[in-house]
């Protein structure tokens, strides 16, 4: 079989959930599984490199059978092999190699190169992570404004110009229906760098209440949310761009996202210190809506 040349269009950026697509090439997966690739899809896939938001849920209908979609995981070649998920051995993006989203399925499933697919991500999943993802984007900017007296150096900024401490010290971010979990690393290099987390330990609840509030202002806002992409293809650069009352906020993201700060409802934003291997770490939960 031949392997894919361009990187995989992706139509989940713009929302869409079903893409009819022509499957392009098939190889043996993990566990049975055998990995479709195909021209397009709606489908949202993992990407090892940064995998926040999970993979969305749905089918894959080739003929008159409709397959489930166990997962969906960036994969890449340079034309002599397809290396999927955590086999990547390059950045996304490099020079001289296709990206693609390989959609893994149950190995007995009869899919082959050249057949015309129809791929549908399940609404109810996408909307939930969406509402995670977007709360995500919005609970960093408030952590930001909420820390910022605790900075006594210059350090790069964030979408609004505050002290960027969401980039700077964040060690790990998880997407999940309805929320997300963000962990930031209060390391010997940050307090280098001038911030101070003295009696941060004690003002975790204010801390909370004052993130949760700087969001539900957005929140009643109204604030406009949109992706902006440069391309339709896998690689192309995207950004979470949001309409706040401060200013329009932009931040680079390859996830997927709800159109309004006011469909995430109410918002709780709660923080706990935790300890990495002797290494504290501020570990920050965000919930929307009746989950909140």
């Amino acid at each position: 079989m031949t392997l894919p040349a361009h990187d995989t269009i992706v139509t989940y950026p713009a929302g869409e959930l079903v893409r009819h697509a022509t499957v392009l090439h098939t190889t043996p997966a993990r566990d049975g599984l055998v990995a479709v690739v195909t021209d397009a899809t709606s489908f949202h896939p993992v990407d090892a490199a940064w995998p926040d938001q999970p993979a969305d849920t749905g089918t894959l209908r080739a003929g008159d059978r409709e397959l489930p979609i166990r997962d969906a995981v960036v994969a890449a070649t340079d034309g002599s092999e397809l290396h999927v998920g955590d086999d990547v051995p390059v950045r996304k993006g490099t020079e001289g190699w296709a990206f693609v989203v390989a959609h893994l399925i149950d190995g007995d499933g009869p899919v082959a190169e050249g057949d015309q697919v129809v791929i549908t991500a399940d609404a109810s999943a996408r909307r939930a992570l969406s509402l995670g993802h977007s709360a995500c984007h919005a609970a960093s900017l408030a952590l930001n404004r909420a820390v910022e007296s605790r900075w006594s150096k210059p350090a790069r900024t964030d979408a609004l110009g505050r002290v960027d401490f969401d980039g700077i010290a964040i060690a790990s971010s998880r997407i999940e229906p309805f929320g997300s979990v963000d962990r930031y690393r209060l390391n010997k290099s940050l307090r280098r760098a001038g911030f101070d987390a003295t009696g941060l330990a004690e003002a975790l609840d204010e801390l909370g209440r004052e993130v949760s509030a700087a969001v539900g202002e957005w929140v009643a806002a109204g604030s406009t949310v949109r992706v902006e992409r440069d391309g339709d293809r896998l690689t192309d650069r995207r950004s979470w761009v949001a309409e706040l009352p401060e200013g329009v906020a932009r931040i680079a993201c390859g996830g997927t996202h709800v159109d309004s700060l006011a469909e995430l409802g109410a918002v709780r934003v709660a923080f706990e210190l935790v300890d990495d291997a002797g290494t504290p770490v501020l570990e920050m939960r965000t919930r929307v809506g009746a989950d909140g």
